[in-house]
């Protein structure tokens, strides 16, 4: 339980220090004597500074997760499921990148350097995505012929809104421009795979 708790602090004050100073400034003897630990305590559960900005990371990066599974579980046909998990995606990152900017910083970096946070987190997100595009193709929504590439196509066709650096690179754009221009990206992306529906 004392364990739980000192890394739970510890997330918690390395996150707060994440936001004012960036990740360049983060000192992980400022973030140990704010929770009340040795630096060398601190290393017992993160080996470095960039582990512990990344657990911090990580933590945000779950509740995506859990609202990708969350949607994925609803009796919604997969169509209307699919634009609403690139959405869930694209919105989630991008008011990370305009709440806090630092962290969202973070997760660019760590999927440019392909960290085991982003790739982890890129692979949950291709497996939920995968699952919801079978169950289009099981219930005759999506086509079979299209099942090996579509994953390939979404993830195409849905870049500019759902990677992380991509984003990052549209940080100064209007923000109501660039949800009109998603929003017609991703309907025209549905309608696409459902063009090839499978007829009974």
């Amino acid at each position: 339980m004392q364990l739980e708790s000192t890394q739970a602090r510890l997330l918690a004050v390395a996150a707060e220090h994440l936001r004012r100073l960036g990740l360049a400034r983060l000192r992980v003897v400022g973030v140990a004597e704010e929770v009340g630990v040795t630096h060398a305590n601190v290393y017992r559960y993160y080996p470095s500074k960039i582990a512990l900005a990344d657990a911090v990371i990580a933590q945000w990066l779950k509740s995506i997760e859990v609202g990708l599974l969350e949607t994925l579980g609803a009796p919604d046909p997969a169509d209307d499921k699919l634009e609403r998990m690139l959405n869930l995606i694209a919105r989630g990152y991008r008011a990370k990148l305009e709440q806090d900017p630092r962290l969202f910083d973070v997760f660019a970096e760590a999927t440019e350097k392909d960290r085991v946070v982003a790739r982890r987190h890129r692979t949950r997100v291709r497996e939920l995505l995968e699952r919801v595009i079978e169950e289009g193709v099981a219930n005759r929504i999506f086509s079979t012929a299209e099942r090996p590439r579509a994953i390939a196509f979404v993830f195409d066709a849905a870049y500019r809104f759902i990677h992380p650096v991509a984003i990052r690179l549209d940080r100064n754009a209007p923000p109501q421009s660039l949800t009109q221009r998603r929003e017609a990206v991703l309907s025209a992306l549905i309608r696409a795979l459902v063009s090839m529906r499978i007829h009974a």
